[in-house]
């Protein structure tokens, strides 16, 4: 039986180590690291520090290295990582200027004027600064050759139900795995069972299921379009907003951000014509424009 908690790929655990670096141990990067910035950064310039959802990280990242070209100013610090983990990490005191989710949820938790999912009483988000800036979609994948022959989230629930196949799906405090648990309970599949039966294991971001599904450790995975996308990897059917709704992306300055000025106005640059075609390339569709 798989450990629903445990299993994690070698190159996962790599990753993970790799990463350990501030901000609770996630994965950091900052856009000044990029070849791809011909930008030249004052010695005097500020960071801005961009805690984001991992699905981000290539298009936030190559939009990261045009902003800076054209605010030389602005240095930029991102935080990759599951939006539950970002949450948490805010909530505990991390600095941080920007936060952009993979879901309404971690958002709304940290937003003490959210309507919704705002039971812990925290305070942590300028709601004024708040928008919706991406929506991606829910994708069942494969690795290559598709041994297991799945085609479709219908196919995927016929495996599961006779207990033949291995799916790789995000944790249920991530938004790419609570996307997953929709889609479950559309099917009345019951998760724990087919987790005790071996048929389910997990990962604590969409990066680590996106890695089991291109390691071939796993039948297949539901990961997110952009994800499928850089990881070049076999999408054999999209969720439906009735099987999961919408996946929509909530971005906002931090109440407490050290940089706030600056967090604003990254936010504007991320609405511009520039950036969001950064987005569009790995396959988000912007919601917001300058």
């Amino acid at each position: 039986m798989i450990d629903r908690r445990q299993f994690v790929s070698g190159s996962v655990a790599a990753i993970a180590t790799l990463g350990l670096a501030a901000c609770g141990g996630s994965s950091s990067s900052s856009s000044s690291d990029s070849s791809s910035s011909t930008a030249t950064t004052s010695p005097d310039a500020k960071t801005i520090t961009v805690f984001a959802a991992a699905s981000m990280t290539e298009s936030l990242t190559k939009a990261g290295d045009q902003f800076k070209v054209a605010n030389p100013g602005y240095e930029l610090s991102f935080n990759f990582d599951s939006s539950g983990t970002l949450k948490t990490q805010i909530e505990e005191g991390a600095d941080c200027d920007v936060f952009i989710s993979a879901g309404q949820k971690q958002m709304n938790a940290l937003d003490a004027e959210a309507e919704k999912d705002h039971e812990e009483g925290l305070d942590f988000i300028d709601h004024s600064t708040r928008f919706n800036i991406l929506e991606n979609k829910v994708t069942l994948c494969v690795p290559d050759g598709n041994p297991k022959g799945i085609e479709s989230f219908d196919s995927l629930a016929e495996h599961l139900k006779t207990g033949d196949v291995l799916l790789c799906m995000g944790n249920s405090d991530v938004p790419v795995g609570q996307y997953t648990q929709k889609i479950l309970a559309y099917y009345e599949l019951d998760e724990d069972a087919l987790a005790s039966a071996g048929c389910i294991t997990y990962g604590s971001n969409v990066k680590e299921v996106t890695t089991q599904v291109s390691e071939a450790a796993v039948d297949c995975g539901v990961i997110y379009k952009t994800d499928a996308f850089s990881a070049s990897l076999t999408v054999v059917d999209e969720a439906t907003k009735e099987m999961c709704g919408q996946v929509v992306y909530p971005a906002a300055v931090c109440k407490n951000a050290p940089q706030a000025e600056g967090a604003k106005a990254f936010l504007e640059f991320l609405k511009g014509s520039e950036a969001s075609a950064d987005f569009e390339e790995v396959g988000f569709t912007p919601l917001a424009s300058a």
